[in-house]
């Protein structure tokens, strides 16, 4: 059981999520608008840092609408991420001014959109709640040159700096940091992150790729630790340590 903010101003819609979640075992809140969504995450005020640390009041996963009253969906993804460390799957309309890529650079671990299909919506729900709630394999510490992975607090740096990622960027930095070096094609890297066939999400994974890669280049400028290979994939290149 998770628990589950169903944020969407449409009775109808929000009505259908919260009764098909609450059947499925989850503890499900709902609210209607931007700013009952701002305060139901502020309640608390302490940000989710790991899966076996979360604080009291916070959902362990968001589903946001973008089209909201008084606060728009696309504030509060960018306020989600600068608070809190929690997966967020957002609801998108066709004929909506923001792209598949737009949503997924606001921030969004992953995005449906409307109208959507119930049963493909509850499972990429729960298959963000194992990527978010599941440590990943090998709980050591896992080093590449400057750059640390800690799979156990679920934290990254480079030469000590932390680099904020969300659970997907996570999850796509430990599958190339278990294999250095290696090229890892685009239908591996979703199939091993999302955790289901590819069906041709390139969108996803060049997004979440292009995200990764500019947060390790803020934490280490003049730096580009994830190589593009032309028609193949991607590798990780090891960051030179303060001694190299």
């Amino acid at each position: 059981m998770a628990r589950i903010l169903v944020v969407e101003d449409s009775p109808d819609v929000h009505a259908l999520l919260v009764e098909t979640l609450r059947a499925e075992g989850h503890e499900v809140s709902g609210v209607h608008d931007g700013l009952a969504a701002r305060r139901a995450l502020s309640a608390d005020g302490q940000e989710r840092r790991t899966p076996t640390d979360a604080s009291p009041g916070l959902p362990d996963l968001v589903v946001l609408d973008l089209m909201l009253p008084h606060v728009d969906g696309s504030v509060l993804l960018a306020e989600i991420r600068r608070d809190h460390d929690l997966p967020v799957l957002v609801l998108s309309a066709k004929d909506a001014v923001f792209t598949k890529v737009d949503i997924l650079r606001l921030g969004a671990d992953d995005y449906v959109t409307k109208p959507f299909d119930l049963t493909e919506l509850t499972a990429r729900i729960q298959a963000l709640l194992r990527r978010s709630s599941t440590t990943p394999p090998a709980p050591r510490v896992l080093t590449h040159g400057a750059l640390t992975l800690d799979p156990t607090t679920v934290r990254a740096s480079i030469a000590g700096t932390d680099v904020p990622l969300t659970a997907t960027e996570f999850h796509i930095l430990h599958l190339l940091i278990e294999q250095p070096g290696q090229v890892l094609s685009r239908p591996r890297i979703y199939e091993r992150v999302w955790d289901e066939p590819f069906a041709g999400e390139d969108a996803a994974v060049k997004t979440h790729l292009s995200n990764l890669r500019t947060k390790l280049r803020d934490a280490a400028p003049d730096s580009d630790p994830i190589e593009t290979v032309w028609g193949l994939g991607y590798r990780l290149r090891a960051l030179p340590t303060a001694g190299d």
